[in-house]
């Protein structure tokens, strides 16, 4: 891809996601995200309505003339996106591959972080993480991330979640948001993510396809695994095969609900082809 053609698309995106998350999801975000705590910030005179435990005894005897404390939410955080860019990431049916439905999330999740004043940093993986980018906060930091998002060749085809979750326990040691955003088509993290939202307040968001529940009826047809490039024919017309298909699919959905309900971690699953707004929105909201 030529710098042109980059920067037009890194654009467009900018476009598209900057505006949603300024009239949709930045109060949102505020909300389901909360700070560090409250902070003291000044006292003024008590105004009917005050709560009573705000009032400075101290302060309120030496005038005497009640007086109440103001506090702050310590706003600033850091929210780290692990995003999959695995093979399997480069699939898509539905007028867009799952990795550039990716990109659009993650943006908006950026440009909902830096509008509440918080760091946002990534980790782009595969079967290792690839490349780590350090929470900063500005456009320009964002901008350099959708373009990562779009161009970024790994040097792994598969995934393995797990060890991605190490590497950022190790790099992140201050309690954060992460968003680990993955099609999840890895059994093998359950324990490390259990470890990882013991210390961060974690989300999963599942990207999917409709291709990966249902079959067409279109005779035989030769699949690719993106991640192993391993390839095999299938005959679609057998409804058997068809059944076995969708119903590996659905145990899969079903398996990952459960690992993420046992582990505590909040999850919202987003398709190609679909707006992201409702699911993002209902996950916010049911924090």
């Amino acid at each position: 891809m030529d710098a042109k053609e980059l920067l037009k698309k890194v654009r467009l995106i900018e476009l598209k996601t900057k505006g949603l998350s300024s009239q949709i999801f930045s109060g949102e975000y505020h909300s389901a995200f909360k700070g560090r705590g409250m902070a003291f910030s000044e006292v003024r005179e008590y105004a009917p309505g005050d709560e009573i435990r705000t009032i400075d005894w101290n302060v309120t005897a030496r005038f005497n003339h009640p007086y109440v404390k103001v506090f702050h939410e310590e706003r600033e955080m850091t929210v780290m996106l692990m995003i999959d860019i695995s093979g399997s990431a480069s699939f898509g049916t539905k007028s867009q591959l799952k990795r550039e439905l990716i990109a659009e999330i993650a943006a908006v999740i950026s440009f909902s972080a830096i509008q509440n004043n918080d760091k946002i940093g990534v980790i782009l993986f595969a079967e290792k993480p690839e490349l780590y980018i350090p929470p900063k906060k500005g456009k320009k930091h964002i901008l350099r991330i959708i373009r990562e998002l779009i161009e970024f060749k790994p040097e792994t085809t598969g995934t393995n979640i797990g060890i991605t979750l190490d590497y950022f326990n190790n790099m992140v040691k201050k309690r954060s948001i992460a968003f680990v955003i993955s099609d999840f088509l890895d059994n093998s993290f359950e324990e490390k993510l259990k470890i990882t939202a013991k210390k961060h307040d974690l989300v999963a968001l599942q990207i999917a396809d409709s291709a990966e529940y249902k079959l067409p009826k279109v005779g035989w047809i030769q699949i690719e695994d993106l991640e192993s490039n391993k390839r095999k024919w299938v005959y679609t017309n057998s409804s058997r095969v068809r059944k076995r298909y969708s119903k590996q699919a659905h145990e899969h959905d079903k398996y990952l609900k459960d690992v993420f309900r046992k582990s505590g971690v909040d999850y919202a699953k987003i398709s190609t082809g679909e707006s992201y707004v409702k699911p993002l929105m209902n996950l916010f909201a049911n924090r």
